[in-house]
C-alpha cells in the first residue's frame, strides 16, 4: 500500500523540518511506499522551500484548513490518506496506529487524545469543555461514541473520501469528517494521541471564532 501524508502549512519554517525528518525517520523502518504533500497557504518565510528540499510535493492554498485538506485529498495517491499538523503537535510514532487501523478494515481512523493512551500538553480548560460540549452533541445527535471531535490527526482509505464529500473550508473540517461518517455508516476507529505542545511560532486556530464554525457545521449536518 501507499500512503500520502497531507500536511497544511502557514510559516512553519521553524517546525517543519522536525516534522518533515520525524515522517522520513519513521517510515523508513516500514516496507511502504509514501509520500508527502505540503499544502501552503503561501507561506512569507521558507515553508515551501524547506519542504521542497524534504521532497514533499508542494500545493498551494490560502482559503483554510479545511480546504487545503481537500486539495490535498483531490491530489494524493496513496490508498491511504493522512492528515498531520505541521506544528510539530503530532507524534510520527502514531503514525503506524493510523495506518494499521485502516489496514485492520476501517475507513476512518481518528486519533483521539481522550481515551486511554492519549492526551494532551497543548490545550487549555476552555478548549477542553468547548470539545466536550461539541463530542456530547454529536454523540447525541448521531448516535456515535466519539471521544475527540477536533483532532486533525487522522487516516482515511481512499475510496471512502468520495463518500464523505467535504466541504468544510475551515477547522470545521475535523467535525465535518465524524458527522458525515457517522451519517454514511462508515466504518470508524479511534486510537489513543498524545498531542505535544507546538514548538515554535503561533497557533493558527482562534478559540471563539473557530468553536462557531464548528457550532455552524454540526447545525448544517442537521438540517441537510
Amino acid at each position: 500500500m501507499k500512503i500520502s501524508i497531507i500536511i497544511p502549512t502557514l510559516n512553519e519554517e521553524k517546525n517543519l523540518p522536525r516534522v518533515l525528518r520525524s515522517i522520513k525517520n519513521y517510515m523508513k523502518n516500514r516496507n511502504e511506499k509514501y509520500e508527502i504533500i505540503v499544502v501552503d497557504g503561501y507561506s512569507k518565510d521558507k515553508t515551501v522551500e524547506i519542504a521542497k528540499k524534504f521532497g514533499a510535493k508542494v500545493i498551494f492554498d490560502d482559503v483554510g484548513k479545511g480546504s487545503a485538506l481537500r486539495k490535498g485529498m483531490k491530489v494524493a495517491k496513496g490508498d491511504i490518506v493522512i492528515t498531520m499538523d505541521a506544528d510539530c503537535s503530532h507524534r510520527s510514532s502514531e503514525l503506524g496506529l493510523l495506518i494499521e487501523g485502516i489496514k485492520a478494515g476501517y475507513d476512518v481512523c481518528m486519533g483521539s487524545r481522550f481515551i486511554q493512551g492519549g492526551g494532551t500538553e497543548d490545550m487549555p480548560w476552555y478548549r477542553k469543555l468547548g470539545n466536550k460540549f461539541f463530542v456530547f452533541l454529536v454523540n447525541l445527535i448521531w448516535g456515535m461514541r466519539y471521544s475527540d471531535l477536533c483532532y486533525g490527526y487522522r487516516s482515511f482509505r481512499r475510496s471512502c473520501i468520495k463518500k464523505l464529500n467535504l466541504r468544510e473550508d475551515r477547522f470545521g473540517i475535523e467535525t465535518e469528517i465524524a458527522i458525515k461518517a457517522a451519517k454514511k455508516k462508515l466504518r470508524v476507529l479511534e486510537v489513543p494521541s498524545f498531542e505535544k505542545g507546538r514548538v515554535a511560532g503561533e497557533g493558527k486556530l482562534k478559540t471563539f471564532r473557530d468553536g462557531f464554525s464548528i457550532l455552524r457545521t454540526i447545525l448544517r449536518e442537521l438540517v441537510s
